[in-house]
């Protein structure tokens, strides 16, 4: 008897098991977030995340952490790649302190020229014999950027930003609005120096381009399609790239951040925020075939910006060196359809009453040497001459059939072009 209350009692428990159990699971069926963990605890003051209010910074050079890059007073590093959120995870890279160092000095720059064109007659006053030119005139406008470069009010762009221009208007970032004046051109090198006469200006802190490396972060801002303040990243992709077309002396860095209309004249940055080239010029997405470019995009480095800049300021314009050749480079088969030796650097042109024809160089001839120094191309040719201050001299090497001779020129200014 004993025996049965015991085996009634246990299969009481049991069923009460397997039914609680059964209750359990359709609970956390229906409620399954009741199986997550209890959210941790905030953290004490002295456990705070870093950058939050009242947290403590981490010193310059502890452990993990990127020590600060030079910045406006109160940034932080431009970027903090050891930096953690409060998760664990890693906290995504950024350039907000470059971007807020270098942004308030970068301004649009819209232009106005007044345009007369001729209008094509219409079939009807053909037919009547009313064949007198027809005018109109109408505004023609254009965006760029442009770059202040000290407090007095200087803004480096692009010539062919406000070439031609009647009115040239510049917005900073603050929104204020100024007119500026031409100080100076360069279309040698696709620069022009602006002037405009407001206080308290951001000035864009000027970097040094011959210490940049391929593979260097970047960032463009500009006024692309009208869209100010608009920054874009990238690497130096290539730096010293040349004989593009653009201009008479090149010596591009070419880079990957997108640059559209718009950005020419504005700044290309490193991740510290100095300005170390202004973006001038992209190849087009459709390059003259069937091969679509991107990620092409060339500046002008800041060494020769502001070299430029301070020709116009102490001369009015950039005096260089010149004699009156006009070389080109010229390949072998094409050499020899011209009744050449071989290819090279062939002056193919003299200019009248220029150094060159009076120290008795001639059309045809195969520069070698500049000063005894090698020359590759006609545009470093040029630059070697340019260098050269007027009044000095320069001796030219020169191969003329199958003999070498030697060529003393006096130098003197280059012609203003443009």
């Amino acid at each position: 008897m004993q025996m049965h209350a015991l085996g009634r009692a246990a299969v009481f428990l049991a069923g009460s098991i397997i039914g609680g159990l059964a209750l359990a699971f359709i609970i956390v069926f229906i409620h399954p977030q009741l199986l997550q963990r209890p959210a941790a605890a905030p953290a004490s003051s002295s456990g705070a995340v870093a950058g939050a209010p009242g947290a403590p910074s981490h010193p310059a050079g502890a452990a993990g952490v990127t020590a600060p890059a030079p910045a406006v007073a109160g940034t932080g590093p431009a970027a903090e790649s050891g930096a953690h959120h409060a998760d664990g995870l890693p906290a995504a890279e950024s350039y907000a302190a470059a971007v807020r160092r270098a942004a308030p000095a970068v301004v649009n720059i819209s232009t106005a020229r007044m345009v007369t064109e001729q209008i094509t007659p219409s079939a009807l006053s053909q037919l009547f014999g009313d064949l007198r030119p027809l005018y109109r005139r109408r505004v023609e406008r254009a965006l760029g950027s442009g770059v202040i470069v000290d407090s007095a009010g200087h803004i480096i762009t692009n010539n062919h930003v406000i070439e031609n221009a009647d009115t040239i208007m510049v917005t900073l970032a603050d929104g204020r609005t100024a007119r500026a004046v031409v100080v100076g051109r360069d279309p040698d090198t696709d620069l022009a120096l602006l002037s405009i006469k407001l206080g308290q200006l951001p000035v864009m802190p000027l970097g040094r381009s011959d210490q940049l490396q391929v593979g260097d972060g970047v960032l463009a801002i500009g006024n692309p399609l009208g869209l100010s303040q608009t920054v874009t990243h990238g690497i130096v992709s290539a730096t010293g790239r040349s004989q593009l077309g653009v201009a008479t002396f090149e010596d591009f860095i070419q880079t990957d951040a997108a640059i559209n209309a718009g950005n020419s004249g504005g700044a290309l940055i490193n991740t510290l925020g100095d300005l170390i080239g202004i973006n001038t010029a992209v190849l087009g997405k459709n390059n003259g075939g069937d091969i679509s470019v991107e990620g092409i995009s060339f500046a002008i480095p800041v060494n020769l910006a502001r070299g430029v800049m301070n020709e116009i300021l102490d001369h009015g314009r950039v005096i260089r060196g010149w004699t009156g050749i006009v070389p080109e480079d010229v390949g072998n088969e094409q050499a020899q359809q011209l009744g050449l030796p071989r290819g090279g650097i062939v002056i193919t042109n003299l200019y009248r009453s220029s150094p060159a024809v009076d120290g008795g160089v001639r059309i045809g001839d195969i520069l070698l040497l500049v000063d005894d120094r090698p020359v590759h191309s006609a545009q470093e040719a040029l630059a070697q001459i340019a260098a050269r201050k007027p009044g000095s001299h320069v001796r030219l090497r020169l191969l003329r059939g199958r003999s070498e001779l030697d060529a003393n020129l006096a130098v003197t200014e280059r012609p203003r072009t443009g």
